[in-house]
């Protein structure tokens, strides 16, 4: 189910194990010469990396070690290793003693088998350990709404509850009888298929998967049409027989049930491991800039006017998860308590909240602001995981209520310090559809070197400031 996530983690088994053929080649050849209290030339045998590692790729392919190795019992795992490690010994050393029958160390490569098994064996049954031991403490999770029931809504529950290790977490049900008790858990009946998109709106979810008969999946197709425009993958779990012709990707839940789904983003997950790694690096720099001038940031606010140094609003992030955004206060205090009173004054014409001349705002406030000083702690959240360098802007819950259907795709993912529709005008933008339109084009189009390029049209907007409040 989660095939975006397994391709990045095979992608870093892969890594893995290069590494670890490696390292077990430079092992052998010093335990083969303290052993033998003699000295040998490494790279008179560094070739033989050229056939080492391709061969033991392919063999560790061959025999299954890059599939998904959670629903695997680590008897299988060490039984596929085996075989895997046979393979490549056996294709490896006639390889080698044909092309150089003489200078092939026997003992040398006997080490290597012994400890790239060992470290190999490690390496799989320690990843899988660790990965589960996250999932089931709740990090990396997906919560699921269930809709239907009957034999398939209860095979897909025994399943994810057999399994705690995927990660995936069933928040509830709708569309059925009553109430779903499974594997001794029960699960809160939320509504019907008429409610699911209020239900949607209102709980913290990443996915909604039908268990449905075929005949009443002609009636889904209107509610993956409006999952898909707020930007929440929907599945369905049905016989393959019966599948409908609107179908965006079919594929087996863990080689059990035929499933379709219809993604509402679908982002590459080497460029999304790219774009976390870029995170953490430019978040880290920003803090280290941050640290730097906090001293006279810190004394400016406090002589500017009374009141704490930073400000903590709750905001909105990907798919509904709230968190604290910070800032440098740019207020005065009590700031909150009066916007409903300018109200009457925003000049966006939507769900967003913007006036020019914010009497709220102090001078050492506006400042921060036209500089963009005052985002600078949003880096911690960055760190955090809870925002990213680039993406949309966290919305305030009482926003998020008023969105329409479409208006959702734009927290389908974590919202960002900067953006496009930042880089597009900033606050001369005065239309909040037009924010969301270029938001969604975003999500639409995103890649690793779009936010490249908005970082650095975000330092050239900054740097003239243009269109800062």
């Amino acid at each position: 189910m989660l095939k975006q996530q397994a391709r990045l983690l095979t992608a870093i088994a892969v890594a893995l194990d290069v590494i670890l053929v490696m390292a077990s080649f430079l092992g052998a050849h010093n335990l083969r010469a303290h052993l033998s209290a003699q000295s040998y030339d490494i790279f008179e045998h560094l070739w033989f990396l050229l056939f080492l590692i391709p061969i033991w790729f392919v063999s560790l392919h061959y025999f299954g070690l890059y599939e998904s190795l959670r629903i695997k019992r680590t008897t299988k795992v060490l039984t596929q290793l085996s075989k895997a490690h046979i393979c490549a010994a056996v294709i490896t050393s006639s390889v080698v003693f044909f092309i150089e029958p003489h200078g092939f160390a026997k003992n040398q490569f006997t080490l290597f088998i012994c400890i790239t098994f060992i470290a190999i064996a490690s390496g799989k049954l320690g990843l899988r350990f660790i990965l589960q031991y996250f999932r089931r403490q709740g990090y990396n999770t997906r919560n699921i709404l269930l809709v239907g029931s009957g034999f398939k809504a209860d095979e897909f529950i025994n399943l994810v509850e057999h399994h705690s290790s995927w990660g995936l977490r069933i928040i509830g049900i709708i569309g059925a009888s009553s109430a779903i008790t499974s594997w001794g858990k029960s699960y809160s009946y939320l509504g019907e298929l008429d409610d699911i998109i209020d239900i949607c709106k209102r709980e913290i979810l990443d996915e909604v998967v039908f268990c449905l008969p075929g005949s009443e999946l002609s009636t889904v197709e209107r509610y993956v049409y409006d999952l898909n425009q707020m930007g929440i993958t929907s599945r369905m779990v049905l016989d393959f027989m019966d599948f409908p012709a609107s179908r965006r990707e079919i594929e087996m839940f863990y080689n059990t049930l035929p499933m379709v789904t219809f993604y509402g983003k679908a982002f590459d997950t080497n460029q999304l491991l790219a774009k976390r790694l870029l995170d953490i690096i430019g978040s880290l720099v920003g803090l280290l800039l941050f640290g730097v001038m906090l001293p006279v940031l810190a004394l400016a606010i406090k002589l500017d006017s009374p009141g704490p140094l930073f400000f903590g609003q709750i905001r909105v992030g990907e798919h509904g998860r709230r968190f604290r955004c910070w800032k440098l206060r740019t207020m005065y205090t009590g700031a909150e308590d009066r916007k409903k009173e300018l109200m009457a004054h925003n000049e966006m014409n939507g769900h967003m909240f913007k006036i020019k001349n914010d009497p709220r705002v102090t001078p050492v406030g506006s400042f921060l602001r036209k500089s963009s000083l005052d985002e600078f702690p949003q880096f911690w959240n960055v760190l955090r995981g809870e925002m990213s360098l680039v993406g949309t802007r966290p919305p305030t819950p009482d926003e998020v209520e008023q969105y329409e259907n479409w208006h959702h795709k734009r927290i389908c993912i974590k919202p960002g310090v900067t953006g496009l529709w930042q880089v597009s005008g900033r606050n001369q933008i005065q239309d909040f559809d037009e924010v969301a339109r270029l938001d969604i084009q975003y999500i639409e189009d995103w890649s690793f070197w779009l936010d490249v390029k908005i970082l650095f049209q975000t330092l050239w907007v900054v740097t003239l400031g243009r269109g800062a409040s």
